[in-house]
């Protein structure tokens, strides 16, 4: 498996003028990743994250939408599979950052895990669904799934490598949302 907040890295170093939507543990990680205008944090919405990225990549055809979503959260959440595969929107990059848990919530297991969400992602008519426990892999695959024709999916098999500071003040602060407002007409 490979380190979650190294996958991050790899991934940030590629991000230039895309929207990068997360919630709970993926939004904290990011955050302290690639702070940037153009990230946007579900607030209190724990499944949801996909579903804001289709709306946003729908909304915002003209620009790629990347979704960092955990593996409880998409749990939460299945139809979103079926709805984004549906909607076919092809400025979506989805990666659900799998550790087998519910990590924001105590880190409790997720039953029965490991889940494949990749085949899960390509029964629901993903056109492109693939699964990433090696870093040096992701990092050389990245390119050509953040280019790629959309919707894509990818399952990030990760490990934590530190206890994250859960602060939901800060990372829902208004003036987080006004700046992600202000980047989206800009």
């Amino acid at each position: 498996m490979m380190n979650r907040r190294e996958a991050f890295r790899a991934l940030a170093r590629l991000i230039t003028d895309e929207i990068v939507v997360a919630s709970y543990s993926s939004a904290f990680e990011w955050l302290g990743i690639a702070p940037r205008p153009l990230n946007y944090f579900s607030v209190g919405a724990m499944g949801l994250d996909s579903s804001h990225a289709l709306g946003l990549a729908l909304g915002a055809p003209e620009k790629r939408v990347v979704v960092l979503q955990g593996d409880g959260s998409l749990l939460m959440n299945l139809g979103s599979l079926v709805t984004i595969a549906a909607a076919a929107p092809q400025n979506l990059v989805h990666f659900v950052v799998q550790n087998g848990t519910y990590e924001a919530n105590g880190s409790h297991p997720i039953p029965e895990a490991p889940v494949d969400f990749a085949a899960m992602a390509r029964a629901a008519g993903y056109p492109q669904a693939q699964s990433f426990a090696d870093l040096p892999a992701f990092a050389a695959a990245l390119p050509a799934l953040l280019a790629a024709s959309g919707p894509v999916f990818a399952a990030l098999h990760v490990t934590g490598d530190a206890a994250l500071d859960y602060d939901y003040r800060g990372l829902y602060d208004p003036a987080r949302r006004a700046a992600f407002q202000a980047a989206l007409r800009g």
